[in-house]
């Protein structure tokens, strides 16, 4: 999507930003690959872009983002390149108690955390409380996550309490399922944004995103900046939301 340079937030209806906005940030390894750079490389100013862009969202008043840092297939990579993501994630997290939270985030990380080593299993832990008094945006991490795991982990979890009698099966609808999922208590995603020109989920948030509106950009991660969000959320705020009724 091109749009012409303007003063965005003149455009923006601060009586219609979306409340949950999710993030695939695509393009680290490429955008270093580009440039000559080792892909760490591009992980590491990925990270950066991740600090403004969370930044901004919560200096216009948007409650939740949701943002996909590695996925549960992302051990497939490279284990040099996993290696480095798990030592960013884990420098990110404790870096984020002095940075983010100074921004009034709170930070909660969703997703499996058996895989995870144990030094990012209580670091996780103590960003979480350090953050958990906070009131500004919530930044949901989605760490060793994936959206069919995601939901198989729910699907157990209501087993468990129909077999323990805490659950009767015909109490089961579509809101009592969300109270099992990862973002239990938030709502669900009204914007997505994809960077690098890929348009598919990934597995990604799969029933939270299930009328989302999607918005893609050729940009790779690292090059996404504070005028592209803006754009994505005036495109965003232009379009009929009808989940699945008749725009009035």
């Amino acid at each position: 999507m091109i749009f012409r340079k303007r003063k965005i937030n003149h455009e923006i209806d601060p009586g219609k930003l979306p409340e949950h906005i999710g993030i695939i940030l695509d393009g680290n390894g490429r955008w270093a690959t580009k440039r000559g750079l080792p892909r760490s490389a591009g992980h590491s100013a990925g990270a950066d872009t991740l600090k403004k862009i969370v930044t901004e969202c919560n200096n216009m008043g948007i409650k939740y983002i949701t943002v996909y840092a590695f996925s549960t297939e992302n051990w497939s990579r490279p284990k040099e390149e996993v290696d480095f993501l798990m030592n960013l994630l884990l420098n990110y997290l404790r870096n984020a108690e002095k940075t983010l939270a100074g921004e009034n985030v709170v930070i909660r990380a969703i997703g499996s955390r058996t895989e995870l080593s144990e030094e990012i299993r209580q670091q996780i832990l103590k960003t979480e409380a350090f953050t958990a008094n906070n009131t500004g945006i919530v930044m949901n991490i989605a760490l060793n996550y994936g959206g069919r795991e995601e939901i198989v982990h729910a699907v157990k979890n209501i087993c468990t309490d129909i077999t323990d009698g805490k659950l009767n099966p015909e109490e089961i609808d579509e809101k009592l399922f969300s109270e099992y999922l990862y973002t239990v208590g938030q709502p669900d995603i009204d914007l997505l944004i994809r960077t690098s020109g890929e348009q598919r989920l990934s597995n990604f948030l799969l029933w939270q995103n299930s009328y989302a509106e999607m918005w893609f950009t050729r940009k790779l991660w690292p090059d996404f900046t504070v005028h592209d969000l803006h754009n994505a959320i005036i495109d965003y705020q232009n379009r009929g939301r009808r989940f699945g009724g008749i725009q009035k």
